[in-house]
């Protein structure tokens, strides 16, 4: 590796859908990388295997292709320094750890997860932040022996040295200090052998030769924690940036619970990856980039200076703001490219896409277009009550005189003509009889995504 690359990571544990506030922390890091040429490493932290699975996996790797954040090394892509699941690192781990046990920086513990809680319990009401007592650092070797011959599980505890003042300089919120006094000795190894977050993450992170880290703000205490495991292991630890939480409209942090919707419910209702990832880009990073922009273009405006210490709040309104702008950014082919999939297979190519170029201007989400299927392709239309007013209002004679007009094309011209009508009286009763609504895309493109059969066939039946 060039010493002066720089290499970013996004370490997702799969137990469940990925959220907004893990795309954030994933796009900021890759745009970190590429405004460097550097590159961006996905690692997959799935040593928690009762919560992580094979499926959230796969929804994970397929959630980030979609977005655009690809990666240069990691699933799929190795690179030297895999493999890039920690449930595949156990060998690199177990020596790591063992060098800990043996150089006494770290210990079994035996204590119950009933005796931690006790312990917890009563430091807290005795006005003390709770942290571990201490109890298994005492053991002699007798000690030790005799509770492993009981059949008791051990996990292995890190040692934090006392009286040391760790330093660090966090991108986002500027030097740190913290007194070791207050950390207390942690979980490296846990009873069932697997590793813990703090030990793994930091190996990792090292080994894979990581030089920065963004990462929530919620892990901004674990930080000093995992600077002692790699100096105690004489590994080289990364420069570490906490992004500042997003938050939804109750100030709360972004969760199911305020409306938060995973990635994969927001390709479900039609949002692209465009319109989520400029969203993203503006929450917790000032630009004044005001454009719908790419990934690249992300990349060349984003300032790792203009990370925010303030959480950001997440706007279902603002979503829409910036998939509408995409939106209106498309080109003719790109825009059929994104609504054909939702359009019906059985219709001709030039019928879907003359129905793309007639409903796009009426469209911010692909699902907007649910509503127009029947319109366009065929179907019972759901009136509204002034629309079928409007139909009744206009009499038989209109709609008989306007459907004869319809020849081999749906002129809107020809309609007006033999309509003799202007204005609203024509256009409001010719609207609600083809759609149902008086509101809507511009009749003419419509008519012609819809055909004239169509057109003919529903102002036919209310000439009656």
């Amino acid at each position: 590796m060039n010493a002066a690359e720089v290499v970013t990571r996004f370490a997702p544990s799969p137990s469940g859908g990925l959220h907004l506030g893990n795309v954030r922390t994933a796009l900021f890091s890759l745009l970190l990388a590429r405004r460097s040429g550097g590159r961006f490493v996905l690692r997959i932290e799935d040593t928690d295997a009762a919560r992580s699975s094979e499926e959230h996996i796969a929804a994970l790797q397929d959630d980030l292709h979609w977005l655009g954040l690809d990666w240069d090394e990691g699933p799929g892509r190795e690179g030297g320094a895999g493999p890039y699941r920690q449930s595949q690192r156990s060998g690199i781990y177990a020596p790591l750890l063992a060098r800990l046990a043996a150089e006494d920086r770290a210990y079994p513990c035996f204590c119950t997860s009933a005796e931690l809680e006790l312990s917890r319990r009563a430091q807290l009401a005795a006005g003390r932040p709770p942290r571990y007592a201490g109890t298994c650092a005492r053991l002699d070797a007798a000690g030790r022996a005799a509770r492993g011959a009981a059949g008791t599980r051990a996990s292995l505890r890190f040692r934090v040295p006392a009286g040391r003042e760790l330093r660090f300089d966090d991108r986002v919120h500027g030097a740190q200090r913290v007194d070791s006094t207050h950390i207390g000795d942690f979980v490296v190894r846990r009873e069932d052998g697997t590793p813990a977050f703090f030990f793994a993450n930091a190996v990792d992170d090292s080994l894979m030769g990581v030089t920065d880290v963004l990462r929530g703000e919620d892990h901004l205490a674990n930080t000093p924690r995992q600077l002692l495991v790699l100096e105690a292991l004489g590994l080289r630890a990364p420069r570490y940036g906490h992004l500042p939480l997003l938050t939804g409209a109750d100030g709360a942090p972004l969760s199911k619970r305020n409306g938060a919707q995973s990635v994969g419910e927001l390709r479900a209702a039609g949002y692209s990856a465009a319109g989520v990832c400029n969203l993203l880009f503006r929450l917790g990073h000032a630009s004044g980039e005001h454009g719908c922009l790419s990934i690249a273009q992300m990349a060349q405006h984003f300032d790792p200076g203009a990370l925010q210490r303030a959480s950001a709040h997440f706007d279902p309104i603002q979503l829409r703001h910036w998939q509408s702008l995409w939106v209106r950014s498309l080109a003719p082919g790109a825009a059929f490219e994104w609504l054909d999939p939702w359009l019906p297979a059985t219709a001709s190519a030039t019928q879907r896409a003359a129905a793309v170029a007639a409903l796009l201007p009426n469209i911010v989400m692909a699902s907007d277009l649910i509503g127009w299927l029947p319109v366009v392709f065929g179907g019972e239309l759901e009136f509204e009550p002034a629309a079928r007013e409007a139909v009744r209002s206009a009499g038989s004679d209109f709609f008989r005189l306007t459907a004869a007009a319809v020849g081999e094309e749906a002129d809107l011209g020809a309609l007006r003509t033999a309509s003799g009508r202007k204005g609203a009286a024509f256009f409001a009763p010719l609207r609600a009889a083809l759609t149902g609504r008086l509101h809507g895309p511009e009749l003419a493109p419509l008519l012609r995504a819809m055909g004239p059969q169509r057109v003919r066939a529903r102002l036919s039946a209310w000439a009656q």
